[in-house]
């Protein structure tokens, strides 16, 4: 890289860092490490920061604008939530970091909080900054799919509020921790019939009472594990989209791969049409949009 950033911009989640090198919008360079902010101690995070960037420092100072879980209350340094209604980012929201190395520049963006009924998110808001940068005229759910799956309710370029349903754990944890790991597959496989069919299920309210459903029938009927599988997938997307409102409000999904596809693919047997964007480019557009929030600020 021969041109030295503006700045950079860093999504540091619990498991990833990754870094951009920044040169007013456009990306000069980007890395990334396995150094989330679940393998480190609060004091571990510069060093681990400068192992991945030190390459793009000149000898001035380099402002540094981080999302993501380095602002939890054991990362970094803790962001306070922003209360909704508001904007994903607004101009002095970013929290100021010390850091021990005098070229670093550092400021978390804070995540954001409802108090009723309580939720909080603490990196999604970055990337439904990049979302409504790019489509500022949206209003309806946005749905981010993933161990934690968010409902964000959008009005007039805010965030008026949110749900997040823990659906992908507790896949996780009724497939692997329970009775039912004996009848479900490892792996996913094709059985869309099956997924259909859970996700009409759960849509009705059937979700709990047909759980164990699952292991009589692989005993009783010959459910295969795909099925299986499917189906216990269908069931718990069912019941999260159930409370989707009944409006006819657009509806777009910010992810990516195969749990992004599975959405789109429940919704559109709902009869609602979704695309689906790209969270991790969602995630740097909205880095951007909050350091041009902070310029506005400035000026």
């Amino acid at each position: 890289m021969h041109e030295a950033p503006d700045w950079i911009a860093v999504d540091w989640g619990t498991s990833q860092l990754r870094a951009f090198a920044m040169s007013g919008e456009r990306v000069l360079a980007e890395a990334s490490s396995d150094e989330g902010m679940g393998r480190l101690a609060p004091d571990a995070f510069e060093p681990a920061l400068l192992r991945l960037i030190e390459p793009w420092l000149g000898s001035g100072v380099t402002p540094v604008i981080a999302c993501g879980m380095v602002g939890a209350r054991q990362g970094w340094a803790e962001a306070p939530y922003r209360t909704v209604p508001c904007a994903p980012v607004a101009p002095g929201a970013l929290m100021p970091v010390a850091a021990r190395d005098p070229r670093l520049n550092v400021s978390i963006l804070p995540g954001l909080c409802q108090a009723d009924p309580a939720d909080v998110m603490r990196g999604e808001e970055t990337q439904i900054a990049g979302f409504l940068s790019l489509h500022p005229e949206f209003e309806g759910t946005l749905i981010l799919p993933g161990t934690h799956s968010k409902h964000v309710r959008i009005a007039g370029g805010e965030v008026t509020g949110f749900a997040t349903h823990m659906t992908g754990e507790l896949f996780a944890t009724l497939a692997q921790h329970t009775v039912l790991r004996h009848s479900v597959a490892e792996l996913d496989g094709t059985a869309p019939e099956a997924f259909a069919e859970g996700l009409r299920m759960g849509r009705a309210g059937e979700a709990l009472s047909r759980l164990f459903g699952l292991r009589a029938e692989a005993l009783l009927s010959g459910l295969s594990p795909e099925e299986a599988r499917a189906r216990l997938s269908g069931l718990l997307i069912g019941a999260e989209l159930a409370q989707l409102p009944a409006s006819g409000a657009a509806v777009a999904i910010i992810g990516a791969g195969a749990l992004a596809a599975r959405y789109r693919e429940a919704l559109a047997l709902l009869g609602i049409a979704a695309a689906v964007h790209d969270g991790a480019e969602l995630v740097r557009r909205g880095l951007i949009a909050a350091r041009a929030a902070e310029e506005e600020e400035a000026t």
